[in-house]
């Protein structure tokens, strides 16, 4: 598994054991349901700032996405 898709596993992970949905996170980060779903899937790339207001919204830091 490639680092982007570990990434992704964790931010699905987190997002799950906070009992959020994929709506929740969009909704609070300001970005549509279907890039969030996106996302988390690995089909989009996001960029340094859609994934600072995804962690603001788990609550996390974005080093857990960035650093391996």
């Amino acid at each position: 598994m490639d680092s982007k898709l570990k990434a992704e596993k964790r931010l699905k992970n987190i997002r799950s054991k906070r009992g959020m949905t994929q709506s929740e996170i969009a909704e609070m980060t300001d970005i549509h349901v279907n890039f969030y779903a996106r996302i988390e899937r690995g089909d989009e790339n996001s960029s340094y700032d859609i994934l600072e207001k995804i962690t603001k919204g788990l609550k996390t830091k974005s080093s857990k996405f960035l650093f391996f």
